[in-house]
């Protein structure tokens, strides 16, 4: 009896590890995450969130100030997967945000990004599509990933819309997968498969375009990736 087995995979991952090059958009770009460099801004931008509901679904709590905030950073630039970036806006040359390449499985051609956060003066922007498209292009173009994933809170709605918005594919929901904060977690996964970048890819591209905005930096017409 002949029982069925996968399809053969004829190009191998190339092994290229994340090395925290530089990121070039139109409208922002991703760097390394430097504390000293983008630790003020990145402080500045987080006092906008007065609630600290930015926080909510992350693993640490808001931080009560600015040094230990500045020490998160410290962590965060020393770590090596997760590789952290941080966001930053091309036209004020400020950084705005941050987020990591993370769970390298480099065998499989396997990624993640994750540590996601979009401060108030990135959230809703065509630069906060932008940062998300630069790290799905690197992962695919320049490491060869095979497949990409997405992963968060399942009560974190926010987040699974931009999920899918971006392209991902709803995978299902790992109960009871993680403990944070003294909270249970179940996590709902996401993914996007090298075969389907292209056409993404594309779609990102035609949203991106300077000719889809105006002059106040509206879009004319939505993300469209399907």
């Amino acid at each position: 009896m002949t029982l069925p087995i996968g399809s053969p995979v004829s190009t191998l991952p190339p092994g290229i590890v994340p090395d925290l090059r530089q990121l070039n958009g139109r409208y922002s770009r991703l760097e390394a995450l430097d504390p000293a460099k983008h630790g003020a801004e990145l402080w500045t931008a987080n006092l906008k969130d007065e609630t600290g509901a930015l926080w909510t679904y992350m693993s640490n709590d808001p931080l009560p100030n600015e040094a230990a905030f500045m020490a998160m950073l410290d962590k965060r630039q020393a770590t090596r997967d997760p590789w952290f970036y941080a966001y930053i806006n091309r036209t004020t040359g400020k950084a705005v945000g941050m987020g990591a390449f993370m769970r390298f499985d480099r065998a499989n051609g396997v990624i993640e990004i994750g540590h996601i956060w979009f401060s108030p003066a990135l959230q809703k922007t065509r630069e906060a599509t932008e940062v998300i498209y630069l790290m799905m292009r690197h992962a695919f173009d320049d490491l060869g990933c095979r497949r990409l994933e997405w992963k968060c809170d399942s009560l974190n709605a926010p987040s699974r819309r931009a999920a899918a918005r971006f392209g991902f594919t709803f995978e299902g929901i790992f109960r009871q997968h993680l403990v944070y904060k003294g909270r249970n977690r179940d996590t709902a996964w996401f993914s996007l498969l090298d075969s389907e970048w292209p056409r993404v890819k594309a779609g990102f591209e035609a949203w991106l375009s300077e000719s889809n905005f105006d002059a106040a930096g509206r879009q004319k017409a939505k993300l469209q990736l399907t």
